[in-house]
C-alpha cells in the first residue's frame, strides 16, 4: 500500500512547494487561510510534518508513511510569527479561527484525514464546530498530545494531553486520535504528554529523534570537526503524521472503511506497552500498521455468511488421495469483521493424511481372539490384552470361522445357519466385509502388509454394526450385507508405542450385493457396494466452509481364485469406485472422481509341513485415478458494489504418488505357537511421491496359554 488516492490534509505552517518530495502531489485546494499571502512554508514545521506523512519514495532523503498520497496543506500560522526568531518570541502561533477555516477547507477538499500537529489552550467554539463537522463527514482527525510531559509548564498537567488535544478529541468523538511519542526502543518520551483520561483514544508513535531536517528541498547535512551528520527532530508533532499516514494507507487498501472504523482499527491493533492493556501513559499502545492490516473479527467467505477460520485446517485428505492436496492453489476472497477483502488460498489449509504404519498394525494388534464353531453356529470375539485395551484400533475380522479374528469384547461376530441353503450373520465393532467372507466360506491367504483389494475403502474406518444374509441358489450364492460405521478423520498414528488414532469420526453406511459361483477349481465373485458418507468424501474431511456435505460412492468388485492343485492357489481382486460429492456450499456440479485398487497373489499350502503356507502378493491400495471437486469460490471483490465475482476452481484429488505393495509371506506352526514371517517392499507409501520407499522384514510369533 502507498496511500495512492487518499488525501492527507495538514493544518500547519505551510509547505515547501518546490521540494521534489512532493512533486505532483500537492492538492490544488492547498491554501493560506491566515492572511500570509502564500502557502510556502516559513518556519519549516509544516514541511517536516508533510515529509513524515507522505515524502516520496524516490531513492533520496526519507520515505513517508503514505508516499503516494495527495497532500492538502492549509497554512494557518499567524502572519509574521514564524519569521520572528528573536529570543523573546514564542515562535509560530495559530488562531483558532484560522485552524477552523483550515479544517473546513480540508473537508470540502475531500480529505481522508486531517493532521493537527498543534497544541495550546482549549479550542474555541469555532474550532469545536469545525472538528464536529469533519467528524460528521467521516474525516479522521489526528492531533498531537503536546510536548509538556516534563512538567515545566505549571499551567499544563503533563499526565494529560494538552487542553487543545483533549478539546479536539471531545469535539470529534470516535473520529479523533491523540498522538503521543515514544523513542526507537518503544519507551515513552519524557517530553510527551501522557494519555491520562483520554487513554481510550490515545495512540503512541515514534516521535523522538525522527529523521530528518530539510533545507531547500534536500536533506540537510551538517559538517563539523567530528564529521557529517543529519539533524534529528523530536516532538509529538512528528508522531501525529505517522498515524495520519497510516489512515491514508487503510483508506487506499479498504475504501469501504468509515472514519470511526479506521480509528478503531488503529487503536485496537496497537502493540501493547506499559501496563497491560489500555493505560494512562501509552494509551492503547504503540502504532502497529502491519497488524492494522491483518484480518480482524469473524472472517467470512465473500458474498456469504459462511465463516472461514483462517487458522484452521481447510481439510484433511484420505489414503486414496495421497499427496493430491500439494497441487495447485485455491485462491478466493474472504471478508473480515470490517468487510475488508483479503486474498486467501484454501490450499494452504489442506492437509494430507498421515501414512498408515502398516508394519506396527500388523505385528502389534494389541488383542487376542477366541472363538468356536459348530454345524449351525460359529462365533468369534476379540479380547483386549492388558494395557492394549485402551487402543482405539481394532483389527478387521476378515478370516474364516476356523481362524476368526475378532475384538474385552472389542468386537464380535456370530454366523448362524438358519436353513440348509441360508445363513445369516451379525457383527458389532466390525465391518461387513469379513462377515461376508465367512458366510461365503472364502479362504484368504494371510499377508501382513500387502492388502486385499476386496472391501478396501482406503481410509481408516470402523464398523459399528453389520448384518449379512446369504442364500444358495443352485450353483450361485447371493449375499446381501449392510454396515453402519464411522470414518475416522486423519489417519492412524503411533502413540505411546501403540497403534492409535484421533477420536473424531463421522458416520457412514453401506449396502452390498454379491454373487459368487465356483467353476470347478475356480472361485469367482462379483459384487456392488453403495457407500454413503454423512460428512466425509471417500474418507477425506472438509470444514464447514466447503459446505459440510458428504458423498456417495458406488464400488464394483470382482475377484477370483484358482485352486491349481497340490496346495497351489492363484488369486486376484479388483475394485473400481465412482464417487459423487454432495453439492453443498462451495462444492458444485461435476464434483465426481474415480478410484481403483487391485491385488494379485499366488500361494502354496504345505511348504514345510501340512499346515504352513507361503505366498507372494502384489497390490495397489485404493487410489483416486481421476477427477476432483469443483469449487465455486469468490475470486475478486468490488468495493463499489460490495459484491464478489465468482469462478470455479478444481481441487484435484488424484495423487502424484502411486503405492505398490509387494510381499513374500510365510505362515505356520512353530515351537507350539503361531508364527509368520514377511519380506515386503512398498513404493510411494500412502500414494505420496515424496516419501522414500518402505521396505523391511517382519517376524511374528504368538502362543496361547
Amino acid at each position: 500500500m502507498t496511500g495512492k488516492g487518499a488525501k492527507i490534509a495538514i493544518v500547519d505552517t505551510g509547505i515547501d512547494t518546490d521540494s521534489p518530495e512532493f512533486a505532483g502531489r500537492i492538492d490544488p485546494a492547498s491554501a493560506d487561510v491566515a492572511g500570509n499571502g502564500t502557502v510556502e512554508d516559513v518556519g519549516g514545521h509544516g514541511t517536516q510534518v508533510a515529509l513524515i506523512a507522505a515524502a516520496a519514495r524516490n531513492n533520496t532523503g526519507i520515505v513517508g508513511i503514505a508516499y503516494d498520497a495527495t497532500i492538502a496543506m492549509f497554512r494557518a500560522d499567524t502572519p509574521g510569527t514564524c519569521a520572528d526568531t528573536s529570543a523573546d518570541s514564542d515562535g509560530c502561533s495559530f488562531d483558532d479561527r484560522d485552524i477552523a477555516t483550515g479544517i473546513n477547507r480540508a473537508v470540502s477538499a475531500g480529505a481522508t484525514v486531517v493532521n493537527l500537529s498543534l497544541g495550546g489552550d482549549a479550542p474555541s467554539t469555532a474550532l469545536i464546530n469545525a472538528v464536529r463537522n469533519a467528524s460528521a463527514k467521516g474525516v479522521v482527525v489526528v492531533v498531537s498530545a503536546g510536548n509538556d510531559g516534563d512538567g515545566s509548564d505549571p499551567k499544563i498537567d503533563p499526565n494529560q494531553p494538552n487542553p487543545f488535544a483533549a478539546g479536539v478529541r471531545n469535539a470529534g468523538g470516535s473520529n479523533v486520535i491523540i498522538a503521543g511519542s515514544v523513542d526507537e526502543n518503544s519507551q515513552f518520551s519524557g517530553f510527551s504528554n501522557k494519555a491520562g483520561s483520554q487513554a481510550q483514544w490515545f495512540l503512541s508513535a515514534l516521535g523522538e529523534r525522527v529523521c530528518c531536517e530539510y533545507e531547500n528541498g534536500a536533506l540537510k547535512i551538517e559538517t563539523t570537526p567530528d564529521g557529517q551528520f543529519v539533524t534529528l527532530i523530536s516532538g509529538t508533532s512528528f508522531s501525529a503524521p505517522q498515524i495520519a499516514g497510516a489512515v491514508a494507507l487503510l483508506k487506499q487498501a479498504f475504501p469501504n472503511l468509515t472514519g470511526p472504523q479506521m480509528v478503531e482499527l488503529l487503536l485496537t491493533s496497537a502493540r501493547d506497552a506499559g501496563a497491560a492493556g489500555t493505560d494512562s501513559t501509552y494509551g492503547r499502545g504503540i502504532l502497529d500498521i502491519a497488524k492494522a492490516f491483518q484480518p480482524s473479527g469473524t472472517t467470512t467467505l465473500a458474498g456469504s455468511t459462511t465463516s472461514v477460520a483462517l487458522g484452521d485446517s481447510s481439510g484433511v485428505s484420505s489414503g486414496p488421495m495421497g499427496d493430491a492436496f500439494t497441487s495447485a492453489p485455491l485462491g478466493t476472497v474472504v471478508l473480515d469483521g470490517y468487510k475488508r477483502a483479503y486474498s486467501y488460498d484454501f490450499a494452504r489449509g489442506l492437509q494430507r493424511a498421515s501414512v498408515r504404519p502398516k508394519l506396527l498394525g500388523a505385528v502389534d494388534s494389541g488383542a487376542r481372539t477366541v472363538g468356536g464353531d459348530g454345524p449351525v453356529m460359529a462365533m468369534s470375539f476379540t479380547l483386549a490384552d492388558g494395557a492394549h485395551g485402551q487402543s482405539n484400533w481394532i483389527a478387521p475380522l476378515r478370516l474364516s470361522a476356523e481362524d476368526a479374528q475378532a475384538a474385552k469384547v472389542l468386537a464380535g461376530r456370530v454366523a448362524i445357519k438358519i436353513a440348509p441353503d441360508q445363513q445369516i450373520g451379525f457383527a458389532f465393532k466390525e465391518g461387513a466385509d469379513g462377515l461376508v467372507a465367512q458366510l461365503q466360506g472364502q479362504d484368504r491367504p494371510a499377508f501382513l502388509i500387502a492388502g486385499d483389494a476386496r472391501g478396501d475403502n482406503g481410509f481408516a474406518q470402523s464398523g459399528e454394526l453389520s448384518v449379512a444374509y446369504r442364500r444358495q441358489l443352485g450353483p450361485w450364492g447371493l449375499t446381501a450385507s449392510s454396515e453402519q460405521g464411522k470414518a475416522w478423520l486423519g489417519s492412524l498414528r503411533v502413540q505411546d508405542g501403540q497403534l492409535d488414532r484421533n477420536r473424531e469420526a463421522r458416520g457412514l453406511n453401506s449396502f452390498s450385493l454379491t454373487a459368487d459361483r465356483r467353476f470347478g477349481p475356480v472361485d469367482t465373485a462379483l459384487g456392488v457396494t453403495w457407500l454413503g458418507e454423512q460428512r466425509t468424501v471417500l474418507g477425506a474431511y472438509f470444514n464447514d466452509t466447503f459446505g459440510g456435505g458428504g458423498a456417495n460412492t458406488m464400488f464394483l468388485d470382482a475377484n477370483a481364485a484358482w485352486h491349481m492343485g497340490d496346495g497351489w492357489r492363484l488369486g486376484g481382486a479388483f475394485r473400481q469406485g465412482w464417487t459423487r460429492a454432495d453439492r453443498s456450499g462451495v462444492i458444485g456440479a461435476g464434483s465426481n472422481f474415480v478410484s481403483r485398487g487391485w491385488s494379485a497373489d499366488v500361494s502354496k499350502q504345505g511348504v514345510l509341513g501340512r499346515s504352513d503356507s507361503l505366498g507372494l502378493r502384489v497390490s495397489q491400495p485404493l487410489r483416486v485415478e481421476g477427477g476432483g471437486l469443483n469449487l465455486t469460490l469468490p475470486t475478486s471483490y468490488d468495493y463499489n458494489t460490495l459484491l464478489p465475482t465468482y469462478g470455479t476452481s478444481l481441487l484435484s484429488l488424484t495423487p502424484q504418488g502411486r503405492e505398490i505393495d509387494s510381499e513374500l509371506a510365510w505362515h505356520g506352526n512353530l515351537w507350539g505357537g503361531d508364527a509368520s514371517a514377511s519380506v515386503f517392499y512398498r513404493t510411494d507409501p500412502g500414494h505420496i511421491d515424496s516419501l522414500p520407499d518402505d521396505k523391511g522384514v517382519a517376524v511374528k510369533w504368538a502362543k496361547r496359554f
